[in-house]
């Protein structure tokens, strides 16, 4: 009788131990190797390579009373982001450009020839004047104050994609804020002159694209003239070296 006690004691204590166990490991997150991972695992467990390991997050249960509605939390989604034309893996805008800046026709009353450009700095367009007392009309970005400038110049040279070389005096501006600037940038998505730059005589100033579509409209520039870069190359496509600027 005994030894039948004593073993069934036993038995109780196994199972009991082994429902303590099961129970104990029932809410413990599963492993997750990563995908990264493509050495052998002898290489993963041992040596310079260690395995990176995810776990799920534990979610504890929540109290709740009687008809008490349930809560889901659902994770933020990512804002949609509008992509450039010109290259559609780069982010082109963080938000809608108003649409006045966008390009247009417009009726246009002036003295000058089809075919010259138009820049009115105040309002912030620029004028490619048509026949027929029309012009396209695009949204561009102006000098920023004590950087505003007006005249007549030609366009004097058209480069896609330009390279950046910011003047000694900008570079030293820049650097009395604390902005470092390159002393040369090649020419892509991330130069500030954007897809195209159309060079205004012998001055510094230029008609180009920019990598910031969302200044368009604004006083922002260091005296240039920039176009959101699907703007600036229809505008390149549609004039010459040679064209007049008239910037007032």
């Amino acid at each position: 009788m005994m030894k039948h006690l004593f073993l069934a004691a036993a038995f109780c204590g196994t199972f009991s131990t082994a429902a303590i166990a099961d129970d104990r490991y029932a809410t413990r997150p599963p492993v997750i190797l990563s995908p990264d991972l493509t050495a052998p695992w002898i290489n993963q467990l041992g040596g310079k390579v260690r395995p990176v390991v995810y776990q799920r997050p534990v979610v504890q249960p929540q109290q709740r009373g009687l008809f008490q509605r349930r809560v889901i939390r659902q994770a933020p989604q990512p804002a949609p982001q509008t992509v450039s034309a010109i290259n559609p893996g780069i982010p082109a805008i963080r938000h809608p450009i108003e649409p006045q800046y966008l390009p247009q026709m417009v009726d246009y009353d002036t003295t000058e020839k089809p075919g010259t450009i138009v820049i009115d700095t105040n309002n912030r367009f620029l004028y490619l004047v048509m026949d027929g007392g029309k012009a396209r009309r695009y949204g561009v970005g102006v000098g920023k104050p004590g950087f505003e400038w007006a005249g007549a110049h030609k366009i004097t040279r058209k480069i896609e994609w330009p390279d950046w070389t910011p003047p000694s005096e900008m570079i030293s501006r820049e650097a009395a804020k604390g902005h470092y600037l390159p002393a040369r940038m090649d020419g892509g998505p991330e130069n500030p002159l954007g897809a195209r730059a159309m060079y205004l005589g012998s001055t510094l100033y230029r008609i180009h694209g920019t990598n910031a579509p969302w200044s368009i409209g604004s006083a922002v520039s260091s005296g240039c003239i920039r176009l959101r870069n699907e703007d600036v190359v229809d505008l390149y496509d549609r004039v010459n070296v040679g064209t007049r600027v008239i910037v007032m």
